[in-house]
């Protein structure tokens, strides 16, 4: 089972996602593997994507997809239970619009909990800023959220063209900048 990347405008983006209930459950099963298909297809595609969100792909679950060193490949009912006081500014891009990003902020750590699809609950703490502005995201599409509310500063939208061309320039405009390396799994 594959699904479509939904491009931001889908009315349904904005929908809060529900509480994942049951892990033994078909469906969930199947949506769990379609997030799989789905990463792996837009990674091939586009050479980024650390992650997707259920709601990106249709699904309107809180499950996440995951393609991290130290994580399970999808997670289910993420919640933030704890945030640093320090916040940064990044540079954010989304698999719902490619070809854009967004400067935006964001807290400089979290701390998650979530459950895994064997039923296991996990609490990562204290995460890296890489780790942490993803999960932000991510978590943000659940609550029907996209980067564009969290948007800052002057002309905080630009064409992925015009930030290659001026990387350089982009980076001094805001405090973190995960884009000096690109995904390279």
């Amino acid at each position: 089972m594959t699904r479509e990347i939904l491009p931001v405008g889908t009315p349904s983006l904005r929908e809060t996602a529900s509480p994942v209930t049951d892990l033994s459950d078909l469906a969930v099963v199947a949506e769990a593997s379609a997030l799989g298909d789905a990463i792996r297809a837009f990674r091939a595609k586009h050479g980024f994507g650390r992650a997707i969100a259920a709601p990106q792909i249709g699904i309107h679950k809180r499950m996440i997809g995951l393609a991290l060193p130290g994580w399970p490949e999808v997670i289910v009912n993420p919640e933030i239970v704890w945030q640093s006081d320090e916040r940064m500014t990044l540079w954010d891009d989304c698999m719902c619009f490619p070809d854009m990003l967004v400067r935006v902020e964001r807290f400089v750590s979290i701390s998650v909990r979530f459950t895994d699809l064997t039923g296991a609950v996990h609490l990562k703490e204290r995460l890296c800023q890489a780790d942490a502005e993803l999960m932000q995201h991510e978590i943000d599409h659940l609550d029907g959220k996209l980067s564009f509310d969290r948007a800052v500063g002057a002309n905080p939208i630009v064409h992925r063209s015009v930030f290659e061309a001026a990387r350089v320039d982009f980076a001094r405009e805001v405090d973190y900048y995960p884009q000096t390396v690109r995904d390279p799994s």
